[in-house]
């Protein structure tokens, strides 16, 4: 009995010393800052270092100090709202930088994509005819005209023009030319070759043909074939054509002779 008597008066005191603080101004003051803040912790006044022994706080907005010498021993704690967490613009730089990337590849793709090499005959530029009467033999230079076009924004090498000359399903010359020419972009050259071709043996009777007074033009059908290749980024690219073409075997001409027939496709 005597015990419960004795704590009365202390549980009175610890009531009313409650609610004289909670009742007071200050505490009624604080309470409504703190639930302006909503409990933010960042909020809360930080105490400020003086001195030259002290460097600026990088976590309290350049306002505060920290002890010097101490810079990597604290740990700053920095709220999850606080704006330094959020990049700015990050959305727009990252767009951005995928156009940009986009942009290049596709006009890396379009510069450098490969595109076709035209080949187109022209014909033959001129022939040189001599004959050799004790072998009944008829000896042909003929000199042909190629357009090579390059449709590439980048320049090709024309490696090399292999070219050969049938008559009557026989093969009568051939060539074969190296290391011939550059090309720049988007550009056209013409290119000559000369094929030196022989009509002898079996096909000695054309001698009498071509050496024949009573006509003026001794004009024979050949079947020319030609091979380019072109060289470019270490990629070598094949083009051939097939064509029939009428060459003056009775006498030298200088004349450009477009071929007249019709002519298979080239490859």
């Amino acid at each position: 009995m005597g015990k419960t008597l004795s704590h009365l008066p202390k549980q009175t005191c610890h009531d009313e010393c409650h609610a004289s603080l909670t009742s007071s101004p200050e505490y009624n003051a604080m309470q409504s800052e703190d639930s302006k803040n909503g409990g933010d912790v960042s909020q809360f006044p930080y105490v400020e270092f003086t001195g030259r022994d002290s460097v600026t706080c990088p976590t309290c907005q350049g306002t505060g100090r920290i002890p010097r010498g101490q810079e990597n021993q604290l740990v700053a704690l920095i709220p999850y709202s606080d704006q330094r967490l959020r990049p700015r613009r990050t959305k727009l730089y990252v767009t951005a930088s995928v156009i940009v990337c986009l942009l290049l590849s596709g006009l890396a793709v379009f510069f450098l994509f490969p595109r076709s090499i035209d080949v187109n005959y022209v014909g033959v530029k001129s022939v040189y005819v001599t004959y050799d009467q004790t072998k009944r033999t008829v000896y042909l230079n003929i000199t042909n005209l190629l357009n090579i076009t390059n449709n590439n924004y980048y320049s090709v090498d024309v490696a090399n023009i292999t070219a050969q000359v049938q008559f009557s399903k026989t093969v009568i010359g051939k060539t074969r030319v190296s290391n011939i020419t550059s090309i720049g972009p988007l550009d056209m050259k013409q290119i000559d070759y000369m094929v030196p071709t022989i009509i002898a043996d079996e096909m000695s009777y054309m001698y009498d043909y071509c050496t024949l007074q009573t006509i003026k033009v001794h004009n024979i059908v050949v079947m020319m074939q030609v091979t380019v290749t072109t060289a470019y980024f270490g990629h070598a690219e094949q083009v051939s054509q097939e064509m029939y073409q009428y060459v003056d075997c009775g006498g030298n001409t200088t004349l450009l002779h477009e071929y007249a027939l019709r002519t298979p496709e080239s490859d």
